[in-house]
């Protein structure tokens, strides 16, 4: 009887605070994040803007307006 009234104790001291433990942050870890961790939106050439337009108005999508955007960046 005692010997499953401590297994069953520890298991739930296993289960219980494990989660607890896991989610807390470490102090000062939010303030220490490294400014490379969020990502800029890449800068759009005008030539590549307008082969976006283009492709639109042909109403390409796939693989076909992928093709067709290398060979308008390309000219």
């Amino acid at each position: 009887m005692t010997r499953k009234l401590t297994l069953l104790l520890t298991c739930f001291s296993l289960f219980s605070f494990s989660p607890a433990m896991a989610q807390t942050a470490a102090p000062g870890a939010v303030k220490n994040m490294p400014a490379a961790t969020t990502k800029a939106a890449p800068v759009r050439t005008a030539k590549s803007l307008d082969c976006s337009k283009q492709a639109d108005a042909k109403k390409m999508h796939g693989p076909d307006r992928r093709k067709f955007m290398d060979k308008c960046k390309r000219s």
